[in-house]
């Protein structure tokens, strides 16, 4: 009696990284923003990883801790994302009691965003966590070339 599968299957060995053609891939500005930031958000997540926050909720946190009273839209606005994609960031940050939505004084249609006392707590807490990840993620680069990458994504994030 024969076994059912007597084909034996071949594998192939995975090929090393630097055997790998990349074809255009390193002469894209896209390809190498795209693995920096895969580094920068998995070293940030390593470090913030106790307090469940995304880089773009700290941001988020940040940004209202420092304008206290603005808007959602402003917040959206300044944060380059969509109105709605802001609605669920602050829905979520609310409901972890770290954000607070107050009737606007100057607009009834719209709410000023506060940062609760938790949320104030939360951000003091992170801030020198995060100034410290930066310190790590940019040991490498003079202050020459951080202020030249800086700047010059700006360019790029500000061309759309």
């Amino acid at each position: 009696m024969q076994p059912a599968d007597t084909q034996k299957t071949s594998r192939t060995a995975e090929p090393e990284e630097d055997s790998i053609d990349y074809d255009v891939l390193p002469d894209l500005v896209g390809y190498h923003l795209r693995r920096a930031q895969i580094a920068v958000f998995s070293n940030f997540s390593r470090t913030i990883a106790d307090h469940q926050i995304t880089p773009g909720q700290f941001g988020v946190l940040t940004l209202i801790a420092a304008n206290p009273g603005l808007t959602q839209s402003a917040l959206a606005k300044a944060v380059g994302i969509e109105r709605s994609t802001m609605v669920a960031t602050i829905d979520a940050l609310e409901g972890r009691k770290l954000v607070e939505r107050r009737p606007s004084p100057v607009d009834r249609r719209s709410y000023a965003l506060m940062l609760s006392n938790e949320g104030r707590g939360l951000v003091a807490k992170l801030k020198e966590k995060v100034v410290n990840h930066e310190n790590d993620m940019m040991a490498a680069v003079s202050d020459e070339d951080r202020a030249t990458l800086i700047r010059l994504l700006g360019i790029i994030s500000n061309s759309r």
